[in-house]
């Protein structure tokens, strides 16, 4: 039976590159490799993939490929798939792939570092406007100061574990129509530390590290915002084998305030005002995080009417400045009169209270009654 073209094997043009043609044989090994692809005809499409990417992947036998067809690729011994493992060459993809790493080990007793670890600090509206310092307690792993680390009992040694030679790793071999395929997996003896403890420490029970409540000073920053973090560094969970240890991240949540509203460094708040004071004006006292103070209101303020306060917002948490405060006007409706108070308003109602003398006004009231008349 003749054999595909190459090309078609792995779907490409025949002036794909490099990287289009690795890509493309990756995809079929995934699909097709008998170790996932348990249909009859797996084996022999992994194997035609795998013939075709060994070729297409080296410049020399491409071209001579692209020459002579298969009896070029043939000619320089491009056909053969009995070896054992060395024989693979750029099967060293599938192994990444299936076996983890395509034959590199990670040794077990290198430096590594700590795990991160994440606090979520809640503060008042004020603390994150104006910033604090605090202490935090977080459970956290520290390197046991009975076996210092080593997890043994004081006094005693660790052993290179002799099932996977200090490695960490057991090789577990498996013959397949195309060699020895070679599986690696943790060392279920030593798991994976490449070490056996032969008496363990009393305190930490062979971990090297044990459990405590760590008490740690914190600096939170003026202006900073809801699901903001804090990085210190250093304080995550020690490190293994002498690495460095983690970071810790304390992320902040703020608690909503009664009347003040956050939109980045600005600050907005409403200011009830009676019907009095919204149409013949008046100075009234404003609270802002930065304290009390005076605003003037012009006669004739209307509902939703803003008032910018520069610079008693929030500071920048990055120190650029301020943000202002926005005071928006609501015009409260009085829901209890008086007596009095009622005849007042319905004497102001009778003397053209719903009359503007503004000509603007005028037309919104003009506009408003056209639009509800019967005719």
């Amino acid at each position: 039976m003749s054999k595909r073209d190459y090309y078609d094997v792995l779907g490409v043009s025949k002036d794909a590159p490099k990287e289009e043609i690795k890509k493309a044989y990756r995809k079929l090994a995934r699909k097709y490799h008998p170790d996932v692809n348990k249909e009859d005809d797996a084996p022999d499409k992994f194997k035609e993939a795998k013939e075709a990417y060994e070729v297409l992947s080296n410049e020399q036998k491409r071209t001579q490929y692209d020459q002579f067809g298969h009896a070029g690729a043939q000619g320089q011994g491009f056909g053969g798939f009995g070896g054992g493992a060395q024989d693979f060459g750029g099967f060293g993809d599938i192994f990444d792939m299936f076996f983890g790493g395509g034959g590199r080990r990670r040794d077990p007793n290198a430096p590594q570092q700590g795990a991160d670890l994440q606090y979520t600090m809640v503060l008042d509206f004020e603390e994150a406007v104006f910033g604090k310092e605090t202490d935090i307690t977080i459970p956290k792993e520290e390197t046991c100061d009975t076996c210092h680390g080593s997890g043994a009992k004081p006094g005693t040694k660790t052993n290179t574990c002799s099932h996977c030679n200090g490695s960490g790793q057991l090789n577990q071999e498996q013959n397949t129509p195309f060699g020895k395929v070679v599986n690696r997996r943790v060392c279920h003896h030593c798991d994976g530390s490449g070490k056996i403890i032969p008496e363990k420490c009393n305190t930490c029970g062979g971990n090297g590290k044990v459990k405590k409540h760590k008490k740690i000073h914190i600096t939170i920053p003026a202006g900073i915002d809801e699901g903001q973090q804090i990085r210190v560094s250093g304080k995550g969970e020690p490190g293994v084998n002498g690495g460095p240890p983690g970071d810790l991240y304390v992320v902040v949540q703020v608690r909503q305030h009664e009347f003040f509203e956050r939109e980045g460094d600005h600050i907005f708040c409403e200011l009830p005002l009676n019907y009095a004071q919204a149409a013949l004006g008046d100075e009234v006292e404003v609270p802002t995080v930065h304290g009390k103070v005076m605003l003037k209101i012009p006669a004739g303020t209307q509902a939703g009417k803003t008032f910018r306060m520069k610079g008693k917002g929030v500071p920048n948490v990055r120190g650029y400045g301020h943000g202002d405060q926005h005071i928006i006007v609501k015009v409260v409706t009085p829901t209890k009169l008086t007596e009095r108070q009622k005849e007042l308003l319905r004497e102001f109602n009778e003397i053209g209270g719903n009359d503007s003398t503004n000509e603007q006004d005028n037309s919104i009231f003009q506009r408003f009654k056209k639009a509800f008349k019967n005719d």
